[in-house]
């Protein structure tokens, strides 16, 4: 992981990041483990599409630990992140310190997807469907295989780069 000294990801001359970072949205936190190792990632950016199966859209960092542990499994946990676990979405972002790694910053429960954080209200357990490469980004869809809505009193949201309430 690296600690960058200025902001990890400019958006003054680019506008798309400019344009997406205007969306906001709430953030998520996939987590998926391979040989009793888990891989995390941040997302803000995905949607959920209704159906039988529902599936959730998501792009990922190609180069992430998350997604080559997703591609290897074909499981992941997706939970929503609420305002006390700021920290937490930036340590996994890779945008913060996280001595000893990320998943020490919170309580994690192994889940048949992989680890889940234990006090988050809502998550999801989901299987990889596919996975394409769109821009700088993986598009992967997933099945929804369990979902576990819990009141959301706080929830994490992303807009213009920044985390708000």
């Amino acid at each position: 992981m690296t600690i960058h000294q200025s902001h990890p990801f400019p958006t003054p001359d680019d506008p798309v990041r400019r344009l997406r970072g205007r969306l906001g949205g709430t953030v998520t936190l996939w987590t998926s483990s391979r040989a009793g190792e888990g891989a995390g990632l941040t997302v803000s950016s995905l949607m959920v599409a209704n159906g039988d199966p529902a599936r959730l859209l998501a792009l990922l960092d190609p180069d992430s630990d998350l997604a080559e542990t997703l591609s290897e499994t074909g499981r992941a946990v997706v939970q929503l992140l609420s305002w006390r676990h700021r920290d937490l979405a930036d340590a996994f972002a890779g945008t913060a310190p996280a001595p000893g790694g990320p998943f020490r910053m919170g309580d994690f429960e192994e889940t048949a997807w992989g680890p889940r954080l234990a006090d988050a209200t809502t998550w999801a357990g989901v299987a990889l469907e596919s996975a394409t490469s769109v821009g700088w980004s993986e598009l992967v869809t997933v099945v929804l295989e369990e979902i576990v809505v819990g009141e959301e009193d706080e929830p994490l949201l992303h807009r213009r780069g920044r985390y708000v309430r």
